[in-house]
């Protein structure tokens, strides 16, 4: 009963904040932007939107339907933005309550290190999961507003009713959550090593930009397959018919290492630490 009131606490606490309000409008912009993008260039006689080139993944296929801005801003948005905002919140998580001072006080109420420790990191992946949804459901809303909605092309070339391709959406929207338990925990351990919630969440939003910049280095193709953004963009399997499983489920259990790992690593940390503020 303690531990749903304390997570129900954080979680009001979370999303109450303006930096939190902030970072889900940002990102339920993206996929606004990207839908009056390609409505504009494509109300001409110039098709652009179909040519190929670049661009996140199904650009190409919106202007014929439009769920298809809901599997593109999730790949718009997955690179950066996402990872970038749960970050923000995963590094102030620990830090920002040292910073404020209101850290030892939360430890005074028969929470625990352990206890709070899981509060925030289940408060953190609860932002992920609405993050997430916010992307995907402005996108559905901004498709279904500019084009047209209807049957489902694969990438494998099939086709799937509308109503199978909600579930889909749904699913590669559950994926793309999933894939940020990595980042999550490693900000949650930087968010023990220091009493600034600034430098924190700066520091976490610094190694994601390293570890994006190293995924893209041809020389590091040995390391690559152990980066936790490297099998982010897997979930377009989810749109083959069948379903292609392996990169998903190499990206999902290498996010579980990486929660296992950094959030052991948060936990000796912050059961360690000498707290004074």
């Amino acid at each position: 009963m303690w531990t749903l009131g304390l997570f129900r606490s954080e979680l009001v606490t979370t999303f109450r904040r303006w930096r939190t309000l902030a970072l889900l409008a940002v990102l339920a912009g993206v996929p606004i932007l990207v839908g009056i993008a390609v409505k504009i260039e494509t109300s001409g006689d110039s098709p652009a939107a179909g040519g190929g080139g670049g661009g996140p993944a199904f650009i190409a296929q919106i202007t014929n339907n439009g769920l298809f801005l809901v599997f593109t801003a999730l790949a718009a948005t997955l690179p950066f933005f996402l990872p970038m905002a749960v970050g923000v919140v995963a590094g102030d998580a620990i830090a920002g309550e040292a910073s404020a001072g209101t850290l030892r006080y939360l430890l005074v109420a028969p929470a625990g290190r352990t206890r709070l420790l899981l509060t925030k990191y289940a408060a953190t992946m609860t932002f992920c999961l609405v993050a997430t949804l916010v992307v995907a459901a402005t996108a559905l809303a901004t498709g279904a507003l500019l084009f047209p909605l209807g049957d489902v092309v694969t990438i494998s070339g099939t086709r799937i009713g509308f109503g199978e391709g909600l579930v889909r959406a749904l699913l590669i929207a559950l994926v793309v959550a999933a894939s940020l338990v990595g980042i999550a925990a490693l900000g949650l351990f930087v968010s023990t090593l220091t009493n600034s919630g600034i430098a924190a969440m700066a520091t976490t939003v610094g190694l994601l930009i390293t570890v994006q910049i190293l995924d893209q280095i041809p020389q590091l193709h040995a390391i690559q397959p152990y980066l936790f953004s490297h099998r982010w963009l897997s979930f377009a399997d989810l749109m083959r018919e069948p379903v292609y499983w392996d990169d998903l489920v190499k990206n999902l259990g290498l996010q579980g290492l990486y929660a296992a790992v950094f959030g052991s690593a948060a936990w000796a940390r912050f059961t360690a630490k000498d707290i004074t503020a």
